[in-house]
Parts: structure tokens; sequence; C-alpha cells
């Protein structure tokens, strides 16, 4: 669990890279910010494109850009919206794919927690890689 420092401090950092989302059709900015087992913090936004399936949310951002650099492990993401939106379907099935246990902090544009839930409740029966067939 995280306390209620480490909480806020993860809803200023999405709220904060918030202003560099691209959003020009829909315009609907999002920041994310994921915080990793080893402390490290990854942000993200969302980046929209005319050909709309090509654009990706701002969890999914920060989650690529964690993988990348080496993480496995998460403990909570915040994810900031004009109106305190809650993650699509994607994130939730992409984040789900590295833990249920996460914690998901739910902020509005101002920065004012409006929910607190995990990833296993806005994911019931998530599709999980031991659900795949074991290789021989």
């Amino acid at each position: 669990m995280l306390t209620d420092e480490q909480k806020q401090q993860l809803i200023q950092a999405a709220q904060h890279v918030r202003q560099w989302a691209y959003a020009p059709y829909s315009n609907y900015a999002v920041g994310a910010a994921l915080l990793a087992t080893s402390g490290r913090v990854y942000d993200g936004v969302n980046v929209e494109n005319a050909a709309y399936p090509n654009g990706i949310c701002a969890e999914r951002t920060a989650l690529y850009k964690a993988v990348s650099e080496g993480e496995r492990d998460f403990l909570a993401v915040a994810v900031v919206t004009s109106n305190g939106g809650s993650p699509c379907g994607a994130c939730r099935q992409a984040l789900a794919e590295f833990g249920l246990h996460l914690q998901v902090l739910i902020a509005n544009a101002e920065g004012e927690l409006v929910g607190e839930t995990t990833l296993e409740a806005l994911l019931p029966g998530a599709f999980r890689p031991q659900d795949l067939p074991s290789k021989l």
C-alpha cells in the first residue's frame, strides 16, 4: 500500500506530464505515472493519430517505457484526466500482464483523487499469461 504522500506524488507526476498529451481529435488529454517496485516512476501521455487505431493511451505509454527499460514489477499507476476517467479496457489488459495487484489511482485535472481501486477490481476474469497453453 502506498502512503498518502506517495499517492500525491504519483498523481502530481501524472498531472504534470498531461500537458504533453497529443489529443487534437478527442481533446481528452491524459497523463499517467507508473510506479515500479524499483522506486522509479515512468510517465506517459496519450498520443492520438488521424488514423484513429494508431493512437496510444497514456497508461500504455508509461508501461511500455518502463518495460523497455527492464522493469517488470509495478506497485501503482496514477491516471489524470479532466474528469477523473478510468483506464480503458486495452490499458487494463496491458497492465494485467504484469500483475492484478496494481493499485490504481484516478484523479481529475486539479489533482484530486476521485477513485482508488486495484487492477483486479477493474478487470475481473483477466486473461493472463498462465491462461495460455503450456509449451511441451
